[in-house]
C-alpha cells in the first residue's frame, strides 16, 4: 500500500467500476475517490448495490475471496459520502462532470484514471467549455492515465510532448515521470494486438514482415444499443444503433493508429484491421495475418516455429502478459481470467508458404539498364502466410489488469 497516496477514479461505467474492484483487491492505495458527476438511485446504498456486483464478473466478494467469500461492504456513510469496501474508504463526488472543477485537489488527489471514455484529446485546452483530460490536472492531479487511445480532434495537431501512448510490457519504459502528465494506456485490441505482434518482430525482424492484418471478434460494448433505435443527430455508423443482442455488427477499430504509437516498426509495415462486434458480454478474439518473407536458401517458417516464438516468450515473460495454450478454448473459458495483455491458441495457428511471382517490368522506379542486367526479368519470392489467433478478456481479465499495473506503476515513480 501507498500509505501517502490517494487515487481518483474519473467514471464508473464498466473499465471504473472494474477498475474500482482491480484498486481494491490490489490495496496500493490508502483511499480510492470516485468521481460520478450525478446522482445515483435514490441514496448511497443504491451506488452500493450496483458496486457489489456484476452480471459478467459475479459478486464482488466472489472476486475478491472465491465463493466462500463473506460481504465485502461493511460502512455506507451518507453525510460523508463515503463507503468502506474490504476496509478500504472509497469517497464518492457526484456534482462535477467537467474535470477542471472536480475536487481533486481539496480530497487530496494526485493521480487520477479517467475511464469516462470522453476527453481523449490531449491537445483541448483546460478551459474547454465542453471539458478536457487537462482539466484533471488545473483541478489538482499531477497525472492522469486514460483508459482509451487519444483521439485528437484536429488532424494537423501532434500528441503534445507531455502526452504519451502505453502498453505494459511493450513500451511501458517510454513513461518519463518528468515529462509526461497524461498517459493513454490504449485499448483492450491495441493491447492485445502489441503483444500478438511484437514476438514476431523481435525474432524474424520487422523488414521480414511484408504486411498484416488483423479482425477483432470483440463483444459488445456500452456504445450499442439493447434494442434497436433511431440513430442521433449526425452519426454515421447506423449499426450500433441495431441490437446488441440480436445481431453480428460490423463496425471500426483504431487499433492499427494506435500499434505505431507503442511499436514504431508498424510504421512502415502495411497493416489493415477490423473489428466485429457479436451478442457476449465479455471475451474477445484477435485473428492475426501476417505475410513473413522467406530466406531463399533456409527452411520455411512452418507452424510450430511459430508456436515456438510465442511459447518461448511467454516463458521468458516476467509479467507474464503473453500466454501460450495447446487447449481449445471458447470465449468465456478466458472471461476474468489469467492476468494476461494476450493468449495464444497454439492449437489454431497455420501457415502456408508459397512463391510470389514478381514482374520487375512492372515496377516503376528500376532504371533500364539495372532491369537489363538481369536475365530474368521475373523473380520469384517465397512468403508464409500465418494465421494466428489471440484471446483477450476486453474487460477485467486483460485491460483492467494491465492497466491497473500501468497506475501502479505510475504511482510508485510519482
Amino acid at each position: 500500500m501507498n500509505d501517502d497516496m490517494i487515487l481518483g477514479i474519473n467514471g464508473l461505467g464498466r473499465i471504473g467500476k472494474l477498475t474500482l474492484w482491480h484498486q481494491i483487491a490490489r490495496k496500493q492505495f490508502r483511499k480510492i475517490v470516485v468521481n460520478i458527476g450525478r446522482e445515483v438511485g435514490t441514496s448511497l446504498a443504491d451506488l452500493a448495490h450496483y458496486i457489489e456486483r456484476d452480471s459478467t464478473y459475479g459478486a464482488l466478494r466472489t472476486y475478491l475471496y472465491g465463493h466462500r467469500g463473506e460481504p465485502v461492504i461493511h460502512k455506507i456513510d451518507e453525510n460523508s459520502a463515503t463507503i468502506v469496501i474490504d476496509g478500504l474508504p472509497v469517497q464518492f463526488l457526484r456534482t462535477a462532470r467537467n474535470p477542471r472543477e472536480i475536487e481533486w485537489y481539496d480530497n487530496g488527489v494526485r493521480l487520477v484514471v479517467d475511464t469516462t471514455g470522453q476527453f481523449l484529446d490531449p491537445t483541448i485546452p483546460a478551459d474547454h467549455p465542453k471539458g478536457s483530460v487537462r482539466g484533471h490536472i488545473d483541478a489538482g492531479a499531477d497525472k492522469v492515465i486514460v483508459s482509451a487511445p487519444f483521439k485528437i480532434k484536429d488532424k494537423g495537431k501532434p500528441i503534445p510532448e507531455d502526452a504519451v501512448t502505453n502498453v505494459m510490457g511493450i513500451n511501458d519504459n517510454t513513461y518519463d515521470p518528468r515529462r509526461h502528465t497524461i498517459i493513454s494506456n490504449a485499448s483492450c485490441t491495441t493491447t492485445c494486438l502489441a503483444h500478438m505482434i511484437k514476438p514476431l518482430i523481435n525474432n524474424f525482424g520487422a523488414k521480414k514482415i511484408l504486411s498484416a492484418s488483423m479482425a477483432t471478434v470483440h463483444a459488445a460494448t456500452g456504445s450499442q444499443q439493447v434494442l434497436d433505435r433511431l440513430p442521433q443527430t449526425g452519426k454515421t455508423d447506423l449499426r450500433k444503433n441495431r441490437s446488441v443482442m440480436n445481431n453480428i455488427i460490423l463496425t471500426t477499430t483504431g487499433a492499427a493508429k494506435a500499434l505505431s504509437l507503442v511499436i514504431p516498426e508498424m510504421a512502415n509495415i502495411g497493416f489493415i484491421a477490423e473489428s466485429v462486434r457479436i451478442p457476449a458480454t465479455s471475451g474477445s478474439l484477435i485473428i492475426l495475418v501476417v505475410n513473413l518473407q522467406e530466406s531463399m536458401d533456409g527452411e520455411p517458417i512452418r507452424r510450430e516455429a511459430i508456436n515456438t516464438v510465442y511459447r518461448r516468450t511467454a516463458e521468458e515473460d516476467p509479467n507474464q502478459y503473453l500466454h501460450y495454450t495447446e487447449k481449445q478454448n471458447a470465449s468465456c473459458d478466458i472471461v476474468g481470467g489469467p492476468k494476461a495483455a494476450a493468449i495464444i491458441e497454439g492449437h489454431e495457428t497455420h501457415t502456408r508458404t508459397a512463391e510470389v511471382t514478381i514482374d520487375l517490368e512492372t515496377i516503376s522506379g528500376i532504371d533500364s539498364k539495372l532491369l537489363n542486367s538481369f536475365q530474368e526479368h521475373v523473380i520469384r519470392v517465397p512468403v508464409t502466410q500465418a494465421v494466428i489467433y489471440g484471446w483477450y478478456d476486453n474487460e477485467m481479465g486483460s485491460y483492467v489488469q494491465m492497466l491497473g499495473d500501468r497506475t501502479a506503476t505510475i504511482a510508485e515513480q510519482s
